[in-house]
């Protein structure tokens, strides 16, 4: 690496060749395109011992960072990943389900179109926003919608055959829809897309795009027509069936991270289970697959390791960034103040109520909207309630005093909440003024 190694900064991301500067040192990320094999995954854990500080994340995306790092460790880190082997994703950031190719429910296999696409983003390779990402929903048991996208693809199975329904920026229910492509034009209309976002300068984004300004050529392969997008399920925890006859296992790391040696094991026992691969996922998952026997032996070493293997745990409904000290912009103690949340304000979380703890006002772990948001700033929390962190807050907290805010918001559902009302129906039925007065 010989460029200066940048710091974390809004606009910019993490990645193998290009690590960013945290609180704990420079942080690198290993983006996998595929599944691997746990040897594989415990090759990993190992270089996060050897480069870094031991601790490992598994981002919202479903990307591997390294944490603790130094300048001369990260250069190291990227020589000793590229000698694995490993089906790296470089380039473009484009997107698809961990389950591709297996999940039975998805309409179509993404990754042919997705290679095609990644292939084609190479003439503008340097030339796009740094976070520009594709995303290729298929449907399916693990649904890519709430992720943020410039440019989506979604499947749209018709009578005369697939066509895919094109989104400009936000998530599936906040983009901007362009109309239909037929499955043959997909790939040329998304190269299209993105040499005429090279054009618009190297932070233009696809929410920038306006439709009617669009190259002809390109509005020309796209057709109006009505396709709506179902509503996204809850992703799976713990053991479903694929197809050919095998299962996965979905567990997911208390606020995304791990410690490496953790991570090692777990590695071990897959092995030993004769698990056949690893990904890491989405909302800071990892998917095993194998047979059913081996999902139900690494799942009793994931509980055993305190990861969340199942729905309705509280850990679960939060997402938090690494937080002080690990960052440096952080200003709010993000995993601590989520270990207290769990145990102390339990009547929250029924399922319904997304908690975002953000060490500042970036919003890094949950960057779309959530029931109630937490945003660590110079003297004082944010709380936003149904919002973002950089949305006008619901009240200013004084430092040291969001846990008994959280204590508050518990109360205020023992006291309130209705038969058979969620927790997040029950403070959107009381609204604002009420929640701030049970803060007061």
């Amino acid at each position: 690496m010989t460029e200066p190694l940048p710091s974390m900064a809004r606009g910019a991301c993490p990645a193998l060749a290009r690590p960013m500067l945290t609180g704990d040192g420079y942080l690198s990320r290993v983006a996998l395109q595929a599944a691997i094999g746990p040897a594989a995954l415990a090759g990993l854990a190992a270089l996060a011992l050897r480069h870094g500080n031991g601790i490992l994340d598994i981002s919202a995306r479903g990307n591997l960072q390294i944490r603790g790092l130094t300048e001369a460790s990260a250069a190291a880190l990227e020589a000793d990943v590229r000698a694995l082997d490993l089906p790296l994703r470089e380039g473009l950031a484009v997107e698809w389900t961990p389950l591709a190719g297996l999940d039975p429910a998805e309409a179509v296999d993404p990754r042919p179109l997705g290679a095609t696409i990644i292939a084609a983003a190479r003439a503008v390779q340097g030339e796009l926003a740094p976070k520009l990402s594709v995303v290729i929903e298929t449907g399916g048991l693990i649904r890519l919608d709430h992720l943020l996208a410039d440019i989506r693809l979604v499947a749209a199975p018709t009578a005369d055959g697939l066509r895919w329904r094109v989104l400009l920026g936000g998530t599936a229910k906040t983009g901007t829809t362009l109309g239909l492509v037929a499955d043959g034009d997909a790939a040329e209309l998304v190269g299209g897309l993105l040499v005429h976002l090279s054009t618009q300068g190297p932070r233009a984004r696809g929410r920038d795009l306006e439709p009617a300004n669009l190259p002809a050529s390109l509005l020309a392969l796209l057709s109006s027509g009505e396709s709506t997008v179902a509503e996204s399920p809850a992703p799976p925890f713990g053991i479903f069936a694929l197809t050919a006859g095998l299962h996965a296992l979905r567990v997911a790391l208390p606020f995304g991270q791990m410690r490496a040696e953790d991570l090692a094991a777990l590695t071990a026992q897959a092995a030993r289970a004769g698990i056949l691969s690893l990904k890491p996922a989405p909302d800071h998952a990892l998917i095993a697959v194998g047979s059913r026997t081996a999902c139900e032996a690494l799942e009793l070493a994931a509980r055993a390791a305190h990861l969340l293997v199942r729905a309705g745990e509280p850990l679960a409904e939060i997402a938090a960034c690494p937080g002080a000290p690990a960052c440096r912009s952080a200003r709010l103690e993000t995993h601590s103040l989520g270990r207290l949340a769990a145990e102390q304000a339990p009547l929250l979380f029924d399922g319904s109520v997304r908690l975002h703890l953000s060490g500042c006002q970036k919003g890094c772990a949950h960057p779309t909207p959530s029931t109630l948001a937490f945003a660590g700033t110079e003297g004082a929390t944010h709380l936003v309630f149904e919002g973002k962190t950089t949305d006008t807050p619901l009240k200013r907290l004084a430092p040291r005093t969001e846990a008994a805010a959280l204590s508050a918001l518990s109360e205020l559902m023992r006291l309130e909440r209705r038969p058979g009302e969620t927790s997040r129906d029950c403070l959107l039925r009381l609204g604002p003024r009420r929640i701030e007065a049970a803060l007061a």
